[in-house]
């Protein structure tokens, strides 16, 4: 059994359909299948049963799931450690956002990164708090970042920046409806939200606990699993929401949104990762960058040792 056999099984398992699988891993279907086949026939053992159209794990792969994965990540762990031999940041780091840090705060940052450590190859995937929190705690993501709270025990968190949040509606629609108190009576407004695990979503449950109310006792009109549906969705009048001030500036500038005046505490930006794993040159260097706490000293003694170290290498080729 090879590791790039464990790799497709892993990848199978996770996205319930070879061709997919496949895709994601940048192999043909038919590679895909003869990897899993080779493996059912080695060990004579069916891992995956074949329903419609997808496919479902059976009772033997389950059992092997977990087994799969635990010898990928040392693997990975032992690949880290010869990279980090090299002297200097190099290999991949395999990120986890969720999806406001994702697309508003995290590509600057990582463009920097990438023009001072050019050897690092950055690979992210966009999901909510509790999807980023599960890719760290099983180890498909070397980091994590997050906007929402985090619960296992496994991880150590540090906050990286702060993110304002404002309630919107549509502009020119009816005011909010408000309790005699003045306050904003939760219970009539129609919202539109973000699917459970999210970060807003959770905003809008700690804002509604403050006022002795229960998340399902509001009308959330309408779920939707992205930020910026959820901005469209307002705008065409769907109802209100919490959102990032981020994601709905531009449409607050140009008027197609209106921010509706509450008390909302800022909420944490926060970078997560694994206590128990490794922690590769490649990792190190970029949560100090994420951090605002560059070691400079250090990464520039690694660099000229690694060039110093290049140029008594052979050249190798049409590399120069």
């Amino acid at each position: 059994m090879t590791l790039e056999q464990l790799r497709v099984f892993v990848a199978v398992a996770e996205h319930e359909h070879v061709t997919r699988a496949a895709t994601a891993l940048g192999l043909t279907q038919s590679a895909a299948s003869a990897a899993i086949a080779a493996i059912e026939r080695r060990y004579g053992a069916r891992l995956f049963d074949r329903v419609g159209r997808g496919i479902e794990l059976t009772e033997a792969g389950r059992r092997f799931l977990p087994e799969a994965r635990a010898v990928l990540d040392r693997a990975s762990a032992a690949r880290s450690v010869l990279e980090d031999l090299s002297g200097w940041p190099t290999g991949k780091v395999a990120i986890a956002a969720s999806q406001t840090i994702a697309n508003y705060w995290l590509p600057r940052r990582l463009t920097r990164f990438h023009a001072a450590e050019p050897d690092v190859r950055l690979d992210v995937v966009i999901g909510n708090t509790s999807q980023v929190e599960t890719a760290v705690v099983e180890g498909t993501a070397d980091i994590g970042l997050v906007e929402g709270p985090t619960r296992h025990a496994a991880l150590v968190r540090r906050a990286v920046d702060t993110d304002r949040l404002v309630l919107v509606t549509a502009s020119g629609g009816a005011s909010l409806p408000r309790l005699k108190n003045g306050r904003l009576d939760l219970r009539a407004i129609s919202w539109v939200v973000r699917e459970a695990g999210s970060g807003t979503r959770a905003v809008l449950d700690d804002l509604a606990r403050q006022q002795n109310v229960a998340l399902d006792d509001l009308r959330l009109f309408l779920v939707l699993p992205g930020n910026e549906a959820v901005r469209e969705a307002v705008e065409s009048g769907a109802g209100a929401t919490i959102i990032s001030e981020q994601v709905v500036a531009a449409a607050i500038a140009a008027g197609r949104l209106t921010a509706v005046p509450i008390d909302l505490p800022p909420r944490e930006f926060a970078l997560i990762r694994h206590v128990d794993r490794h922690v590769s040159a490649a990792v190190g260097a970029l949560v100090a960058h994420l951090v605002g706490k560059p070691t400079a000293a250090w990464a520039g003694a690694q660099r000229v040792k690694g060039k110093e170290r290049r140029r008594h290498l052979p050249q190798v080729a049409g590399k120069g």
